[in-house]
């Protein structure tokens, strides 16, 4: 029995009916729901038709409401994507217009991020990808070298090497989702870029509030938060995301997951504090 569980984002790709029965033939032990995309009604619907086909096909199947929490993240270009060498000059501007970002500069729908970084600081775009050192801070605009380059396209993931950011944990939106989360009877509730442990209290106080008795599952993106959590040395789940909900064959990636993480626990001694044996643990919960 393959004890690492297998998360499936549900999207596009994936949401149909056949296609959900088709993911947990594969091996998906747990769905998420990503509530940065989609109507509280669609993510109704869809935890309907899993809680339906774990019905009949006599699976247990988790439901993790991933919340969005804030959007760091930089604007649009005008051509969709733009390619940065190292050395370059760019600009990341929150006065510019979000569709208009070029060769030179981008927008922000984070305005206060201008306030929060000095001369010195690294810059980090879509997961760390592309890497840009702080010259200087005017008004709106921080100007910046480029250190690491790479093809960089709109609605990109902002974050600072070393942590820094005081965008809040939660959002209203995310209040708001947070009772979406409890009529669809979610297992799990993500918290997106916690800051520290009173944000996870935050929404276990909301959480709670709502009726609902979800586990907490902390997704640790803060440069600040990985210097204080331990590093663990077993995985209890594995998670697809594009590739389930917007990639061509879901089905298949699911089944490629399943087979790789079987064949990895066969080769495995075991660990002191064991791997998980059900999708109630599929994390190290907060």
């Amino acid at each position: 029995m393959r004890k690492t569980k297998i998360i499936a984002t549900l999207g596009p790709s994936s949401s149909s009916a056949t296609m959900v029965e088709q993911l947990i033939q594969a091996g998906a032990n747990v769905f998420r729901l990503n509530f940065s995309h989609g109507s509280p009604e669609q993510h109704l619907a869809l935890a309907a038709k899993i809680r339906a086909y774990a019905v009949r096909l006599d699976r247990e199947i988790g439901i993790l409401a991933d919340l969005q929490s804030p959007k760091i993240r930089i604007a649009g270009f005008a051509d969709g994507s733009i390619r940065l060498q190292p050395g370059d000059p760019f600009t990341i501007d929150a006065g510019l217009d979000s569709h208009l970002g070029d060769q030179s500069r981008v927008g922000t729908d984070y305005p206060a991020l201008a306030g929060e970084l000095q001369t010195g600081n690294v810059v980090l775009l879509d997961d760390g990808r592309i890497q840009l050192c702080v010259e200087q801070v005017i008004g709106e605009r921080i100007e910046t070298r480029v250190l690491v380059g790479g093809t960089l396209s709109s609605r990109k993931g902002i974050n600072v090497l070393g942590g820094g950011l005081s965008a809040p944990a939660l959002t209203d939106k995310d209040k708001a989702d947070i009772l979406t989360a409890r009529l669809l009877e979610a297992d799990y509730i993500a918290v997106s870029f916690p800051r520290s442990a009173a944000d996870l209290e935050e929404a276990r106080t909301l959480i709670r509030a709502s009726g609902s008795r979800a586990a907490i599952v902390a997704k640790v993106e803060r440069a600040e938060v990985v210097a204080s959590v331990a590093a663990m040395d077993g995985s209890d789940a594995v998670m697809l995301s594009a590739e389930s909900a917007t990639g061509r064959y879901p089905v298949e990636a699911v089944a490629a997951m399943a087979r790789i993480a079987l064949a990895a626990e066969q080769e495995m001694e075991p660990a002191g504090h064991g791997l998980a044996a059900s999708h109630g643990e599929l994390a190290r919960l907060a």
